[in-house]
């Protein structure tokens, strides 16, 4: 059970009540994550979720972003945005073992993925304080000095979402993931 309250999310009101029509048209229910946060500040909400409309409109592809996503939330101990992101990640192309390898950091065969999931990792262990070569990676495995910024960006995305659901104690509305 979560620790924060949640409304009955077909009985907001006001702001809460548009941005969870908008959130039901678009992934068909609200998830749990959103309706805890709509509950208490619909402008937080509304903050979240305009950082993963800027992130679908990014220089990173949705399987990249889904990797950073999975990558954070492993490290963070984030069961509910794994199980999440394993979902959304199968669903943007990932495949399940991609997605395992991608949480446990080890390689998935796709060389490029694979070394901005070690940048990602390294930035989210290190609290940021990378070395030049780790940056130098990232970028000679293809990576834009742009998509360098948006992955940075996706990591404070998810990082929040983390936060969240670590404090709630967020109940699981996805599959469980092992």
């Amino acid at each position: 059970m979560s620790r924060l309250s949640q409304i009955n999310v077909n009985e907001a009101t006001g702001a809460a009540a548009d941005l969870f029509a908008n959130i039901k048209r678009a992934a068909g229910r609200v998830p749990n994550a959103y309706a805890t946060v709509g509950t208490h500040n619909p402008a937080v909400l509304a903050a979240a979720l305009n950082g993963d409309a800027v992130l679908a409109k990014s220089s990173l592809d949705k399987r990249d972003l889904e990797a950073i996503k999975l990558t954070v939330s492993e490290i963070a101990g984030c069961d509910y945005c794994v199980a999440a992101h394993t979902a959304i990640g199968k669903m943007v192309g990932l495949s399940l073992e991609e997605t395992k390898q991608v949480r446990a950091g080890v390689p998935t065969g796709n060389a490029q993925r694979d070394a901005l999931v070690r940048f990602v990792r390294r930035v989210v262990l290190t609290s940021g304080t990378v070395e030049r070569s780790h940056l130098d990676d990232v970028r000679a495995a293809g990576y834009s000095e742009a998509q360098v910024v948006d992955a940075l960006f996706a990591i404070s995305v998810i990082g929040f979402t983390n936060l969240l659901n670590r404090v709630n104690d967020t109940e699981l509305d996805f599959p469980a993931v092992q």
